[in-house]
């Protein structure tokens, strides 16, 4: 019994710093890949507003604004989504409308806030949820976002409007009762308001999709 070693403090805590060393790197590594997503998604996003406003300066319209009044939409006349005009436009060059970011899949739509933010004034806006498909948007099948969804969408906010905060600016969060509920002649508008003023932060219980006001200010 007298020759039975065990380990030594020394030993013992020399053992707890290399894991807490590994597991500090390994969480860091998970804020890099995160904070590249994030990016990433930026990205995507402003590329399709270049190719929206592309669109506007050789066609004079915006996509999906078929009707010519300014709004994307909003009118029988607009037959087709914006992001389709775009995609078979042969002067654009956008990026595929859903974007993957590991095991997430990001949907982007163009449509109008249908006077949700501004009474009587509909305003151009830029959907972007979690879904493989457009359809999956729509009030009603889109789902929850995950915490790290959340903070991509905090982190597009805070690029565009320098903070993020779901309730103002022209970035605001989108619940799930108010996106549009189906595509096709003035239809892509929203069913229900955005997040309010009093709103000032992101939330996956209430915050499905984030809207991006980028060509006129949200009003709110």
């Amino acid at each position: 019994m007298k020759n039975q070693k065990g380990f030594t403090l020394i030993e013992l805590s020399i053992v707890l710093v290399i894991i807490g060393i590994i597991l500090g790197a390994v969480l860091k590594g998970q804020d890099l890949i995160n904070n590249a997503r994030a990016k990433k998604l930026i990205q995507w996003e402003k590329s399709w507003e270049v190719a929206t406003w592309t669109f506007m300066d050789r066609m004079g319209r915006f996509p999906g604004d078929q009707g010519t009044n300014g709004v994307i939409g909003d009118q029988a006349a607009d037959t087709n989504s914006g992001v389709a005009e775009i995609l078979a436009a042969s002067f654009v060059n956008p990026p595929p409308a859903t974007l993957t970011l590991g095991a997430y899949t990001f949907t982007l739509m163009l449509g109008n806030d249908n006077g949700k933010t501004t009474a009587g004034v509909n305003k151009n806006l830029i959907i972007i949820c979690s879904s493989t498909t457009a359809s999956e948007c729509l009030s009603g099948t889109v789902t929850q976002l995950t915490a790290d969804q959340l903070q991509f969408f905090q982190a597009l906010d805070t690029a565009i409007d320098g903070t993020a905060n779901p309730g103002a600016g022209n970035v605001l969060g989108i619940p799930k009762a108010s996106l549009p509920t189906t595509f096709g002649a003035a239809t892509m508008g929203l069913a229900a308001a955005p997040d309010a003023a009093g709103v000032t932060t992101w939330t996956i219980a209430t915050d499905y999709a984030l809207g991006y006001w980028f060509d006129r200010p949200s009003g709110q």
